[in-house]
């Protein structure tokens, strides 16, 4: 297949025109105040329409959870390097990056092993919401990109604070602690690095939810997936209220409290239940009534 030139493409300024029923693949400009897809000059038709195509082919619409259309049908550079990044944080997870000399230094090693495994599952979270984002609606604008680099960067700030806090609870709870790793003074402090680094990747994800609900029209979202839209970012800004009272009980709460700093984030998963299933029932009542209203109005037909 030949390669686009630049002067066979046109850049159309009003795509839903051209588009027809074909799921083509829409990509926006980096101001995103209008969108515009790629038209091969030799694709024409002779009537002076205009087939839309894009420069790798028709886009194939795809299911990315049940009832949103996948628009980020390829990997980008931005997506590409993201994952690099995210693959290097996991290595500065790593128990040890030296290989233990001895079996005495394995199992010391080894001790490491729960902390590690709890830190990498995190991590591989945010790579899952991150990867559910650009696959839901594969933005690349600049707004977009920036707010990538803004994660990426809390990424790899929040790895080494991840790796203490579950290091040092894990030592607690299965009684390896050999030395304090931190005075009982510097508990509060450390919860609030802690609180302010998962606040931060929050409220990324939060503005990168509502760039994407900025361009709706762009995106041609339809009820279900601004209903999801909604929802994911209704989502993050709880955890982002879960994460200003843990970092408010470990500034005012005194030592006595510190506890409840760490505790409170077991809040995300009732709060994240409860929010799932209201706005689920929101949109299959939504659903019920528009299938019904369709249902009259073609037994109202001749």
């Amino acid at each position: 297949m030949r390669l686009l030139t630049l002067h066979h493409v046109t850049f159309v300024r009003s795509p839903s025109r051209v588009m027809g029923s074909s799921p083509v693949k829409v990509r926006g400009c980096a101001s995103c105040d209008r969108s515009f897809i790629m038209v091969s000059e030799d694709r024409r038709t002779s009537g002076g329409g205009e087939r839309a195509v894009v420069r790798e082919g028709l886009a194939r619409r795809r299911v990315g959870d049940v009832g949103f259309r996948w628009r980020g049908e390829d990997v980008s550079r931005v997506e590409a390097f993201t994952d690099a990044v995210f693959a290097f944080a996991v290595t500065l997870l790593v128990v040890s990056l030296e290989v233990p000399k001895t079996f005495d230094e394995l199992l010391v090693d080894m001790r490491g092993f729960f902390a590690f495994a709890i830190c990498f599952a995190l991590l591989l979270a945010v790579w899952y919401e991150h990867y559910k984002f650009f696959r839901r609606y594969g933005l690349r604008d600049t707004p977009t990109i920036w707010l990538n680099s803004a994660l990426l960067f809390l990424v790899l700030f929040y790895v080494y604070p991840l790796k203490f806090v579950f290091t040092l609870w894990m030592n607690q709870l299965l009684g390896f602690s050999e030395k304090e790793m931190i005075e009982s003074s510097q508990v509060p402090l450390l919860m609030l690095v802690y609180g302010a680094g998962f606040i931060a990747i929050q409220l990324v994800f939060v503005l990168m939810y509502l760039r994407a609900y900025s361009l709706r029209h762009t995106l041609e979202l339809d009820t279900h997936e601004l209903s999801v839209t909604r929802e994911e970012t209704q989502g993050y800004l709880l955890n982002v209220s879960v994460g200003l009272a843990s970092v408010a009980i470990a500034a005012f709460g005194g030592s006595g409290a510190v506890s409840w700093a760490g505790l409170v984030y077991l809040l995300i998963f009732p709060l994240q239940t409860i929010n799932g299933r209201v706005m689920g029932s929101r949109r299959r009542r939504k659903e019920s009534a528009q299938t019904a209203a369709e249902a009259n109005t073609d037994g109202e037909g001749p």
